[in-house]
């Protein structure tokens, strides 16, 4: 009878070993901290989902807080030898960490968020088009705007920050030809009192609204302390300051992609791509526009929106030059998606140079 016992307990102990096994592992490293109430915080919004969505299934793991750089390349490589099935990078600087590590681990498949480099079969590279959103809110801005000057925080100077600055620009001068923007760079991605000081420095200037491309609700804190400055929420809704400061949001929904690429883990069909969605895959979403804005710009924007998603206007569509004066886009030309993952250069009509 004891003999019968112990191997009954055996073939449990195998089977909960078979199971855990069975489970598909995603990991995730984050540039900031869950908390964030922007950037990460999104991104971990999109590992709980990848739970719901998958249950016992899946087993996940992150780490919060890690530097781009080498910093990166050791977590990445600790995640690998943990039993990390898939793992998600989720910030532009990870790009050579990540395409380092995932030659040395061929098995494990590797996501990488915002950059292009796909250097081995296991990489794949996704991103957001951000600007889209940016266009929608350039509109406000420009509507709202009483001293005609926007202000921007820009982190670091890459392709998809200055898509950023430059798609509120173009979107807030079409409806306002008096406005101007300025370009404050925090050059972090997650920094509160370095966020909050750029948002203060700009405040002194006389801007009257905010656009941020940092990760953190600081810029909206800090517009709150003085009435009449507007801004918007970034990454997620940052809904704790409508109906203003906060008068419209721009969220990253990365949900659904994280759920696509477990579930082709899962059932062996995962595969190689570059994904860039926006509008009209649900990938970037236009937050609740407050009753702080006139219903006429409200409806203003909604139908920009409307025709980003449905494909029949493009932010980027010509006649555009570029700062210095020179000719970029003719007359209902687009970008193409090369020259916008490319961009290096202010529209006209902006002042100031990109640092190097």
């Amino acid at each position: 009878m004891k003999k019968i016992l112990l191997a009954t307990a055996a073939l449990s102990l195998m089977a909960g070993a078979v199971l855990a096994q069975d489970k598909t592992k995603a990991c995730f490293v984050y540039v900031g901290p869950i908390g964030d109430g922007g950037w990460t915080y999104q991104h971990h919004q999109g590992l709980m989902a990848v739970e719901a969505e998958f249950g016992d299934k899946v087993e996940t793991a992150y780490q919060e807080n890690v530097p781009e750089g080498a910093d990166a390349e050791r977590v990445l490589t600790q995640m690998a030898l943990s039993g990390c099935d898939i793992i998600f990078t989720t910030s532009f600087g990870y790009m050579d960490a990540t395409n380092a590590v995932a030659a040395k681990f061929p098995d494990v498949k590797f996501e990488h968020a915002t950059g292009f480099k796909r250097d081995t079969p296991n990489v794949s590279t996704y991103n957001a088009r951000f600007y889209e959103g940016r266009a929608v809110m350039g509109t406000i801005a420009g509507r709202m705007t009483k001293s005609n000057k926007i202000g921007y925080i820009g982190s670091f100077p890459i392709p998809e920050v200055i898509q950023g600055i430059n798609a509120s620009f173009i979107h807030a001068k079409k409806v306002n030809s008096d406005v101007t923007i300025s370009v404050v760079w925090a050059y972090t991605w997650f920094d509160p009192a370095k966020e909050a000081d750029a948002a203060k420095a700009l405040i002194e200037q006389g801007v009257d609204v905010i656009l941020a491309h940092t990760d953190s609700t600081a810029p909206l804190a800090e517009a709150a302390k003085t009435p009449g400055v507007i801004g918007f929420g970034q990454a997620s809704d940052m809904e704790a300051y409508k109906p203003s400061p906060r008068v419209s949001s721009i969220i990253d929904n990365w949900a659904p992609y994280y759920i696509e690429r477990v579930g082709a883990v899962i059932d062996g069909t995962w595969a190689q791509k570059d994904t860039w969605a926006g509008i009209s895959g649900g990938e970037v979403l236009i937050g609740e526009i407050t009753e702080a804005v006139p219903a006429e710009v409200k409806a203003e924007a909604e139908a920009l929106a409307a025709s980003i998603a449905d494909g029949s206007y493009h932010p980027f569509t010509g006649p555009l030059n570029k700062q210095d004066g020179t000719p970029w886009l003719a007359e209902g030309v687009v970008a193409n998606d090369g020259e916008l993952a490319g961009l290096n250069f202010y529209v006209e009509g902006i002042t100031g140079d990109i640092p190097k």
